[in-house]
């Protein structure tokens, strides 16, 4: 037999400087949640409940980008100029995403979602059925303890500020969740009300924040901090907007959630709410018709009829118009910030990824 030859494979190219940054900020954030989540006052309290942080160590530790730390630590490097990361930094840092996952447990139980992260729901993780759900609150609950138990003991200048302002942004977030789930016909959901829900629901909490709580903890004058905030609620609608657009058209769990969930749960999105405005008046009576109908209705027949109609009627081309527009607007106030030592260029890289779904 003749001498097998091997070829060689090829080199794989190097990890760019902003990829390598991202899975610092991952590692540094995971081995933080991890040390958070040991909790051995807890543990020996009952062995049930000791069971359930094994679950919930392994729900939070579920493959992440961590966006939202990233940002806080972008926010907090641009503003001081320098890449250097206080060890009290990773701890907020890690508080943030604690506190995130408190809201998006009760999210998935108010959505009834199936999946999250790639796994099981917490309220499908820890029992069947409404035990399940009455559970995944409670955890939830201890999560958000925990969160703010963390933040405030970061021993950081400014943690006690910064927190209050991560905590008010949050308030409103709760307004515009209330607002999403509270169903009103088609007709009394304008566009202008439509797109205000989708700025409290998740622009501001998942974007808004970080940033400008990352200058605030940097020391930042009061101009840095709107500008940060700024550019961050228009990178979250357009991130949002992008969500809402996939969750009904690509009929996919990319983000890890159920399946057009927001269709399934009768939710006026923006793409629909901008369809019906434009749309004739029979189409608007089988857009009212198909969105209330009960969940368990909802086939992929009726699934494909209303992306037709959404898509005919230019909802799908006006959502994308506003994703351009605030994606635009973003990178105007980046534009207008400092750039010592190129991390101007790093957040760039980050709101670029921070305004696609699956963040």
């Amino acid at each position: 037999m003749g001498q097998m030859s091997h070829i060689a494979a090829p080199p794989m190219p190097a990890p760019s400087v902003e990829q390598a940054w991202l899975k610092l900020v991952q590692a540094r954030v995971e081995a933080s949640l991890l040390e958070l989540l040991e909790l051995p006052d807890e543990s020996r309290l009952d062995t049930r409940w000791a069971r359930t942080l094994e679950q919930v160590r392994e729900y939070v530790l579920r493959p992440n980008r961590r966006m939202r730390p990233a940002l806080l630590l972008a926010g907090y490097c641009l503003a001081r100029g320098s890449a250097a990361v206080p060890a009290g930094l990773w701890r907020f840092a890690a508080g943030l995403e604690l506190l995130h996952t408190f809201y998006v447990i009760h999210d998935d139980v108010a959505a009834q979602a199936a999946l999250r992260y790639g796994g099981l729901a917490m309220h499908h993780l820890l029992a069947p059925g409404r035990v399940g759900q009455d559970l995944a609150v409670v955890v939830g609950d201890h999560l958000f303890a925990r969160a703010l138990e963390t933040m405030l003991d970061s021993k950081l200048p400014g943690a006690a500020r910064a927190t209050q302002y991560y905590l008010r942004v949050f308030r409103h977030t709760s307004v515009g969740q209330y607002l999403d789930l509270g169903l009103s016909p088609l007709g009394e959901v304008n566009v202008l009300r439509a797109l205000r829900v989708t700025r409290l629901k998740t622009a501001r909490q998942g974007f808004c924040a970080p940033l400008p709580c990352g200058a605030m903890l940097a020391g930042a004058d009061t101009g840095l901090q709107l500008r940060m905030a700024r550019m961050g609620e228009q990178v979250g609608l357009a991130w949002q907007l992008r969500q809402d657009l996939s969750c009904l058209f690509e009929n996919a769990r990319a983000s890890g959630m159920m399946a057009d969930c927001d269709f399934t749960q009768g939710r006026r999105t923006f793409p629909v709410v901008a369809a019906w405005s434009r749309a004739s008046p029979e189409v608007r009576r089988e857009l009212e018709l198909l969105w209330a109908l009960p969940p368990e209705s909802k086939d992929e027949v009726c699934r494909a009829r209303a992306r037709g109609l959404v898509d005919e009627a230019g909802g799908r081309v006006a959502t994308e118009r506003l994703v351009a527009r605030a994606s635009s607007g973003a990178v105007r106030v980046l534009e207008t910030l400092p750039n010592p030592n190129g991390l101007r260029d790093l957040l760039r890289v980050l709101v670029g990824q921070s305004s696609h779904p699956m963040s």
